[in-house]
């Protein structure tokens, strides 16, 4: 499967695999997002996801995909640092903020950012009718956020200052998206088989993050501490998620274009809002509607235009 993967890079059936990929992402991650914002608590949720999928990729890195290159092993340790500090960043952002402020923020960065320097590290060229598409989705999704923020109704000082904090860590989030992006794919077009990346990619994942969890737990008192079935039945199931989300915009990278990938990928945002007014019953509006159909048309505009 590994050596398909490559061979269809660049071709026009790797282009069709690769947006359909992105779209699996972007509707995994929505999902995947909302299931770490649900939980009691999202540190103590991110860990056991990825105790999860890193005990499941396990077996597949040791016995069925190629060992790593010296290079990709070095490469692996840098992907091990990035993506801490990102799962560290989101989770704080969904302990502090509404799930409709933050996810929109963080998600309307990465993209912008992405295609800036992906022409730059990858020799992208966006055409005139793509930075356009790409703008309207960045624009939309900034819109939409701030939509999701007037809604809220914030009067409290103390409230505000915590929506400041959330609203900043979202935006730092949104730059850390855009460099394990930029990174991953880096890494993953290193890797003779892009299996071989995506195995250590997560058995890494489920050794890092996981030992901010703990320390989370110890410092929890007993009530405030989530029962370990929930924690167990939401990492097992995120984990199944996460394979399609991070697995699916990776392969996508490896097929086509790494702005397109990642402008693509952004119209989880799209999924995130039905979610948080399906399952956290937040109100949505004519307006956010609209912004939402604008998404969709800036990510068909980054891809055709």
């Amino acid at each position: 499967m590994g050596e398909l993967i490559a061979s269809m890079a660049g071709t026009p059936e790797g282009e069709v695999l690769a947006v359909a990929l992105a779209l699996l992402s972007a509707l995994s991650h929505a999902v995947f997002g909302a299931i770490n914002k649900g939980g009691r608590d999202p540190y103590l949720t991110r860990g056991a996801i990825n105790v999860c999928y890193g005990l499941t990729a396990l077996p597949v890195a040791l016995f069925v995909v190629p060992w790593p290159t010296p290079t990709l092993w070095a490469v692996l340790a840098g992907v091990y640092l990035i993506h801490i500090v990102y799962e560290w960043l989101q989770s704080r952002a969904f302990e502090i903020g509404g799930f409709t402020v933050v996810y929109p923020i963080a998600r309307g960065t990465g993209p912008l950012l992405t295609a800036v320097f992906a022409s730059l590290l990858f020799g992208e060229a966006f055409g005139a009718g793509q930075w356009a598409g790409m703008a309207l989705l960045t624009g939309a999704i900034y819109a939409l956020a701030w939509a999701n923020l007037r809604a809220l109704g914030v009067t409290d000082l103390a409230a505000a200052r915590t929506l400041r904090a959330a609203i900043l860590t979202a935006l730092v989030t949104g730059a850390m998206i855009s460099v394990y992006t930029l990174y991953d794919a880096w890494g993953i077009r290193l890797a003779a088989n892009p299996f071989t990346f995506l195995a250590w990619f997560f058995v890494l994942g489920g050794c890092g993050f996981p030992l901010i969890a703990l320390a989370r737990w110890r410092r929890l008192r007993p009530e405030q501490r989530p029962e370990p079935r929930e924690l167990a039945v939401r990492g097992v199931f995120g984990a199944l998620i996460a394979f399609f989300s991070f697995g699916g915009v990776m392969l996508a990278m490896r097929l086509g274009a790494v702005g397109e990938a990642a402008a693509i990928r952004e119209t989880s945002i799209v999924f995130a809002t039905a979610i948080g007014v399906l399952i956290f019953r937040e109100r949505i509006d004519a307006l956010r509607l609209c912004l939402i159909g604008l998404v969709a048309l800036g990510a068909v505009l980054v891809k055709l235009g």
